[in-house]
């Protein structure tokens, strides 16, 4: 298995080049050379594997030889140590709960499964690894909780200020030590194009052995095949496959479990649930793919108006729309009707929905309302008590707040303030950590 650039097939890399250097030397997104086919048997016999034999099995073809097998299944154990449930919240609708990790977010799955890999494979460098990594909420928290620590890698964090939870800015400024969190006077798409300055400067890479941990490196994206899996695995209806909606924003998710359909996963349907971010639902609808800037909304780790992995999902279907569109329906949702859902939930099912996962929750509802007689599952990405302040009014009571993160609540925010676009700022940074 090897990986060449979406911008340039004749650029390649195996599995452990492609995680240290990130983004491939054009530009482009490292993409697997084939997707592996799972076996006939190995869906058959699902609900008797583990969730490490299964997330072995999916994985191993894409590491190849770069990795022992003791190793990687050390990694795998790691990556996943904690539960992915698959919980009924309406008659046809179910939510695979995501938020079981350290930091209550999908994103744990890929930082943990990223650090991990990346800490094997530095562990012989005479030099520093840098993370750089641009977030516009939960990415943050978990990559900085799977790096802390980590021998020979230091991490820095881009984030818009202002426009992440309180929750998630306890997650990722209070850990200090090899974690720097950069407060940026901007939006994530003003961070998310510093880093991509920051990765093209050829004379800043020389001196500075960078790599990134978005989605947009294969060692965060194709973990993430693994949620997938788990909830077919839960899924009692085998014969009828379910509807799979994915609150979707910078589209790492959902092109992994795109990849994971390729790879012979049953689901019926995707749905990318958006925010007002609605790039791709415009796109799936008028044939004419238009970038926007981002605009500010409830469920913030949407808020991309650009979302990096979708020239993957385009590679994935060689770039025929529709091939695509008969595999993925789009729907944008608004903050009040966000507002609605998560109160209407509540109120009559007694579960507490955060806003992504409110999102995702009513763009299946409404793609099953044009397609009677199926059933779906969302995925709650995020634990409601990152977005109390959001919900709590909502709602109209307190929302739990686990201890892990209680725990954050008095610890003194570190942050380095940066204008957007001061690549400048931003490369003196990075050269200080080298």
């Amino acid at each position: 298995m090897y990986y060449y650039s979406t911008s340039n097939n004749s650029i390649k890399a195996d599995f452990k080049q492609a995680t240290i250097e990130g983004q491939a030397p054009d530009r482009g997104l490292y993409f697997p050379s084939e997707i592996p086919k799972v076996s006939k048997v190995f869906l058959e016999n699902i609900d008797k594997l583990s969730k490490e034999e299964i997330a072995y099995t999916i994985i191993r073809p894409y590491v190849g030889d770069t990795v022992s097998e003791g190793d990687l299944k050390q990694i795998v154990a790691e990556t996943i140590a904690f539960d992915f449930p698959l919980v009924p919240v309406t008659e046809n609708i179910s939510a695979l709960e995501l938020f079981h990790g350290p930091t209550l977010a999908f994103k744990d799955v890929g930082a943990r499964f990223m650090s991990r890999c990346l800490g094997h494979f530095v562990q012989d460098q005479n030099k520093k690894v840098t993370v750089l990594v641009a977030t516009s909420g939960d990415t943050g928290g978990a990559v900085a909780n799977g790096f802390y620590n980590v021998d020979g890698v230091n991490v820095v964090i881009l984030y818009p200020s202002g426009k992440v939870s309180s929750t998630q800015e306890v997650q990722l400024t209070t850990l200090g030590n090899n974690i720097t969190a950069l407060e940026v006077d901007g939006s994530f798409d003003d961070c998310q194009q510093m880093v991509k300055h920051a990765f093209t400067d050829t004379d800043l890479r020389k001196q500075v052995f960078l790599t990134s941990a978005n989605s947009i490196n294969v060692a965060r994206w194709l973990p993430q095949q693994f949620y997938y899996f788990f909830a077919y695995q839960q899924w009692k209806e085998k014969d009828n496959p379910p509807v799979v909606s994915v609150p979707s924003g910078n589209f790492g998710n959902i092109c992994a479990g795109l990849l994971a359909y390729q790879s012979g996963l049953p689901v019926s349907h995707f749905v990318a649930a958006c925010n007002a971010n609605d790039t791709v639902p415009l796109y799936l609808t008028s044939g004419v793919y238009q970038s926007k800037t981002s605009v500010a909304t409830i469920s913030n780790a949407m808020d991309v108006g650009n979302p990096s992995n979708f020239v993957r999902i385009m590679e994935l279907f060689e770039r025929n729309l529709g091939s695509l569109k008969n595999v993925l329906s789009s729907y944008s949702i608004s903050d009040n009707e966000t507002r609605d859902t998560i109160a209407k939930i509540f109120n009559e099912r007694n579960y507490t929905l955060d806003p992504h996962g409110a999102v995702g929750f009513l763009a299946l509802h409404r793609y099953l309302k044009e397609h009677p007689g199926k059933r779906g599952v969302f995925l709650e990405t995020a634990h409601p008590s990152k977005f109390y302040d959001v919900i709590e009014p909502v709602i109209g009571e307190a929302v739990e707040i686990p201890q892990s993160i209680k725990a954050l609540m008095d610890k003194q925010k570190s942050t380095i303030k940066l204008k957007a676009n001061d690549d400048e700022g931003l490369r003196s940074l990075l050269l200080s950590l080298a």
